[in-house]
């Protein structure tokens, strides 16, 4: 079975070449849940490349009116955020609603705080023994969304004793309307986003913190300077001040999902959650499916509580055919029960 070590990503190409004996350009990557395409990338200045990035460059302007916010923080992807808000207080007690992206866990645990894996049914009844609350929506990697009115009633019960609820959206960009990013500015709440998920761009490794400014201050005054590359500056001010480019985004990426949960569906393989850029498959074979697939070039996301895949969208219509020949295969080979 293939299994990279330490804490699992999607991506992982150059391991799964060396475990299949499949050459890079061989594969199609559907583990990452990263948009597939993106649009055409504008020009660089050359002062991007031999200039130390400054602020009042346009991104955090332009970013402030993508989200909606009057206060933010440019960090060099939200894993920069991840690792660096649980520095920011002691003793925590953290509840984490569960299965959710690993390195939220890992971050908190890593600094001394106390954890606690829930579901969201057990919410409610660990609330007031905590500090912190965290949550990923939608989910990852259940594409579960929460209801905006539930999260901020949990903020508000934690905030009145100086509790925080972070909200990870790096999923979110396809439906901007279940954000809390206009409520960011309330004390106790942080909302991360991403940027390289919805604009397929993982490699610029950007991200947002939405919170209030104080909070940002401590952040930023962590982080240090210039955690942002000037050129990723560049594009990233193009990009989100390109309107129509994110309305057929959104739309190409709906498209897609609907085409993907069908096409799952019409191979008896019925998605049990997802989201615009993802579908999430539990069944108790799907580490046999992980496998076969892999063995055909095609690498999804594996999990193993509960045992599950997450397949991402395919990038052109090759992949697509690919993909459609691969589980009709499979299909005819195995029983599955899902």
């Amino acid at each position: 079975m293939f299994k990279p070590g330490g804490l699992e990503h999607g991506g992982r190409l150059r391991a799964a070449s060396l475990r299949f004996g499949i050459p890079l350009a061989d594969w199609l990557d559907l583990s990452t849940g990263i948009a597939p395409y993106g649009w055409a990338l504008p020009d660089i200045p050359v002062t991007a490349w031999t200039r130390l990035p400054e602020q009042n460059d346009g991104l955090e302007i332009a970013a402030r009116d993508y989200y909606g916010v009057a206060s933010l923080l440019p960090v060099a992807g939200s894993q920069a955020a991840i690792q660096a808000l649980p520095r920011l207080r002691r003793n925590a007690r953290v509840g984490i609603v569960s299965p959710a992206y690993a390195e939220h866990a890992a971050a908190w645990r890593r600094e001394g705080h106390r954890l606690l894996e829930l579901s969201e049914a057990g919410v409610n009844r660990a609330l007031e023994r905590l500090d912190v609350l965290l949550l990923i929506n939608p989910n990852n990697p259940t594409g579960r969304r929460f209801a905006s009115e539930q999260l901020l009633a949990w903020h508000a019960r934690l905030a009145e004793r100086g509790g925080w609820l972070v909200v990870d959206e790096a999923f979110i960009d396809c439906t901007p309307q279940h954000s809390l990013a206009l409520h960011s500015e309330r004390p106790g709440l942080i909302v991360l986003r991403s940027f390289g998920k919805f604009f397929g761009l993982a490699g610029i490794r950007l991200g947002f913190v939405l919170a209030p400014s104080a909070l940002l201050e401590r952040l930023a005054e962590l982080l240090g300077p210039w955690a942002v590359s000037g050129p990723s500056r560049a594009v990233a001010t193009a990009l989100l001040q390109d309107y129509a480019g994110q309305q057929l985004q959104r739309q190409r990426l709906r498209v897609d999902s609907e085409r993907l949960t069908a096409l799952l569906c019409g191979n008896g393989l019925a998605p049990t959650g997802g989201c615009a850029l993802f579908q999430w498959l539990v069944a108790a074979q799907a580490p046999l499916l992980h496998e076969f697939l892999a063995g055909n070039g095609i690498l999804t996301r594996l999990f193993d509580n509960p045992p599950s895949l997450r397949f991402g969208l395919p990038p052109d219509e090759p992949g697509w055919l690919r993909l459609e020949q691969a589980l009709q295969i499979f299909a005819k080979e195995f029983a599955w029960a899902p």
